[in-house]
């Protein structure tokens, strides 16, 4: 059945929940779970485990250099169990994208620089002259909290299960897919496919209801607060912002105070592709980065078709998506239209702008999954969700974190 066709359906027998207890199993499953996660792009790949595993004592360079060459933007920490309960102990433990590791190591790399250092030699010879840097254990990183959880879900969970943990856990980026427990992984669910999928039910009055919605009716959009450098400010100073917010980093003109660009984690890959652009990250303005990246991606279109029909996570088909002028939004535009933007970019995040340029606020993929999230998840998120319009036409409500049944 398709996915509207199938929400459409089930949301007919949500409408005779008769307590509210049977709001949670009827009005979730109307919407959510009944669309499984291997409808959900990237799911579900056509070749066998398209997951690049990384061991736990492995070091930060081996990481770095398989990612890179493996073209993926992540990959799956693993501990191998070597005893009976083997195979009754998860040897999956952990996932690690690629940008929190260059940006690690360029923190790190910054800590030990010298006026003598090297200026043509590039970032991965970099690493192996510093060993105290590119030995460090994987495991270690887990100290700085630089791997993410790792919770996968069958293709045959549901949609809902996945945006509950990407709601649940803040830290938690990539859904990794397995078929059983130690198996290997069979794809990914991210939070950019789940707005792809989510706009594949636009029409239907349970997604049309808050969508449509202007995103100043939403209390995220007037707490965000987005990172910012200036245009003429070395490249350098956004990494180091990256590596502390993980989120994108608008470049803003210094006396007009517009945006004329972005930043995001998934740029860094970049500094392995061109020597000179890592060679010269404290000389480079941010803006004269912008520009070479966007020249760079355009020309790699090359790598970006190869990349695509690989996985989900290549980091040059996803580069290649954002490529180009920086993902904006007005406060006037409606939350659907957001999330097309980021459907359309592959960004992670929209830049709220006013009518004169200026950076007013950030909206992210999570904030538009915690929108359709139950209000009991996020206590951020302050009325329009998905939730409680369902929950309204249950005939519940909720109230300090409790669910409760409106008298007739």
């Amino acid at each position: 059945m398709a996915i509207g066709g199938a929400a459409a359906a089930a949301a007919g027998k949500a409408g005779g929940a008769a307590a509210a207890g049977e709001y949670w199993s009827e009005a979730l499953k109307s919407f959510l779970d009944h669309i499984p996660v291997s409808s959900v792009s990237g799911a579900a790949q056509s070749f066998p485990s398209p997951a690049l595993e990384l061991n736990l004592d492995g070091s930060v360079l081996d990481a770095i250099g398989s990612m890179y060459r493996g073209d993926v933007g992540g990959a799956v920490i693993v501990d191998e169990v070597h005893s009976t309960l083997g195979k009754f102990v998860d040897r999956d433990i952990g996932f690690v994208d690629f940008p929190s590791l260059v940006l690690w190591a360029l923190e790190e790399l910054d800590k030990v620089r010298t006026e003598r250092e090297d200026k043509s030699s590039d970032f991965l010879s970099s690493l192996e002259r510093h060993p105290q840097i590119a030995e460090t254990k994987i495991a270690w990183l887990a100290k700085l909290f630089l791997l993410e959880p790792f919770f996968p879900v069958r293709s045959h969970d549901t949609l809902f299960h996945a945006m509950l943990l990407f709601s649940k856990h803040q830290r938690l980026n990539v859904i990794p897919v397995v078929e059983s427990v130690n198996s290997s992984v069979d794809g990914f669910v991210t939070q950019n496919a789940v707005i792809e999928l989510l706009l594949r039910s636009s029409g239907l009055e349970w997604l049309d209801k808050i969508a449509d919605k202007q995103l100043s009716e939403f209390r995220f959009v007037k707490a965000s607060k987005p990172v910012s450098v200036y245009s003429d400010q070395p490249a350098a100073d956004a990494f180091r912002v990256l590596s502390k917010e993980k989120t994108g980093v608008a470049v803003i003109d210094r006396k007009t105070k517009c945006l004329t660009g972005m930043i995001q984690c998934s740029d860094v890959y970049l500094l392995l592709d061109d020597n000179s652009l890592f060679s010269n990250k404290r000389t480079l303005s941010c803006e004269e980065f912008v520009k070479l990246k966007n020249k760079n991606a355009n020309g790699s279109a090359e790598h970006s078709s190869a990349s695509d029909s690989h996985s989900i996570l290549s980091l040059r088909s996803r580069a290649q998506q954002r490529a180009g002028l920086s993902v904006t939004n007005r406060k006037s535009d409606t939350l659907k239209q957001a999330m097309e933007n980021l459907e359309a970019s592959g960004s992670s995040c929209s830049f709220i702008v006013s009518e004169h340029g200026l950076v007013e606020g950030v909206l992210t993929t999570r904030d538009i999954i915690s929108v359709f999230s139950p209000p009991c998840m996020d206590s951020r998120i302050d009325g329009g969700t998905f939730f409680s319009a369902a929950l309204e036409q249950a005939g519940c409500r909720i109230e300090n974190g409790q669910m409760i049944r409106n008298s007739n």
